[in-house]
């Protein structure tokens, strides 16, 4: 999955590009950098790659969903569904912008149920969020069938599955706004970046403005630039926009990769009869960045993550008791934490995500993920397909 493992002469060659005209900040300067604009080269490649109108190359993929909520009208007291098994930067993003993070259950997708969701929608909810995990995604159609019921905006964040399609639409480009990330473990790394994609004008006009102080980027000189709302510096640098360039050309190839190893794992495991696999909705198509699979129960599922540990096969993850990607373990959201002061009013309505949520914990506490790495040799796919055979059919 992640990027790094094929840097090359193509990323050198784009950075020297930066480091040869001594640019490195992506507005202003431009009698000095010889026509080099990478970020713009890279929302232009980007645009064309997820077939959609518009992206904003941002710092991060926490700035990119920031960014897309604020360009879509999100804010203060706004609820936004988001699923209990994600990243951090998904809430955080939403707190960021003064709206409301709303927890709700994940199914055998391992991303948001759309029943769980109709039950979850309340007067102040604006935004329904899947986040496809792990490469693959929510069932998108009934979520959009929801959110045009309930006049709700659907947000993807695809920061981990970029590369992935559902109705032959990139994954991204299905809802009224999607997101990436392209930090350094990502299958498209900028070391860091971001990007919202969206094919509705206004979203991505606020988008440009917003992630840079609100400038409304008018005319070559930015000390006359107007400022029509206040924004925040959420850009990204023309050093990090380079690898990126070279990185997006590599997708193709790198998605290939990725589902050939897949495959090789996936057929092995598939020969035990009591492992069953994450289900991905129909015409939908992964990114193969990750081999998602269920175990019996709780017991089996942390005796075959110890036992894969135990057997060399690293990169498989656990994720029911980790700190960053399941809210079991989110204490400084269900508490409300933070060094800055929330109002009385957020901090009620945040608290209220403190409770249980069965449903994701029995899909969750039987998951092992491990992720496809594009480095590896035929010999070491075989090699791990084997060990992982062992280590689960010993625990068995």
């Amino acid at each position: 999955m992640p990027g790094f493992e094929v840097f090359g002469a193509e990323e050198k060659k784009e950075v020297q590009d930066v480091l040869d005209n001594g640019v490195l900040m992506r507005y202003g300067f431009d009698g000095n950098r010889n026509g080099h604009h990478k970020a713009l080269e890279l929302e232009k490649a980007l645009a064309k790659q997820m077939q959609v109108a518009h992206a904003q190359a941002v710092s991060s993929g926490t700035a990119a969903l920031s960014v897309a909520l604020a360009a879509a009208g999100v804010g203060y007291g706004d609820e936004v569904i988001m699923p209990t098994f994600t990243f951090v930067a998904s809430f955080e993003s939403i707190l960021a912008i003064g709206a409301i993070p709303v927890l709700c259950d994940i199914d055998d997708t391992l991303t948001l149920s759309p029943e769980a969701v109709k039950k979850a929608i309340t007067p102040k909810t604006k935004v329904v969020m899947p986040v496809h995990m792990c490469g693959s995604m929510a069932d998108l159609a009934s979520l959009r069938a929801i959110c045009k019921e309930h006049n709700l905006i659907l947000l993807e964040d695809a920061c981990q599955a970029i590369g992935g399609t559902y109705e032959g639409k990139p994954l991204g480009s299905y809802g009224d706004l999607g997101c990436f990330s392209f930090d350094y473990v990502k299958t498209v790394t900028c070391g860091e970046g971001g990007a919202v994609i969206t094919n509705n004008a206004s979203y991505a006009s606020n988008a440009d403005k917003y992630q840079d102080h609100g400038h409304d980027h008018v005319g070559n000189d930015r000390g006359a630039e107007s400022h029509p709302f206040l924004g925040y510096n959420y850009r990204i640098s023309e050093l990090n926009a380079a690898v990126g360039i070279a990185q997006l050309r590599k997708l193709d190839k790198t998605i290939a990769t990725q589902k050939q190893h897949y495959n090789i794992l996936r057929a092995a495991i598939a020969e035990i009869p009591e492992v069953s696999f994450r289900a991905v909705p129909q015409n939908g198509v992964e990114s193969y960045a990750f081999l998602n699979f269920f175990m019996p129960n709780e017991e089996l599922a942390r005796k075959a993550s110890g036992a894969l540990k135990a057997n060399g096969v690293d990169a498989c993850f656990y994720w029911y008791d980790n700190n960053w990607h399941y809210y079991r373990k989110w204490q400084h959201l269900l508490e409300a934490k933070s060094l800055a002061k929330f109002s009385p009013e957020i901090v009620a309505a945040v608290k209220q995500n403190n409770k249980q949520y069965p449903m994701s914990d029995q899909w969750m506490s039987r998951t092992i993920s491990c992720l496809i790495k594009l480095s590896w040799t035929p010999e070491e796919v075989n090699q791990r397909a084997q060990l992982m055979v062992d280590a689960i059919r010993n625990v068995l």
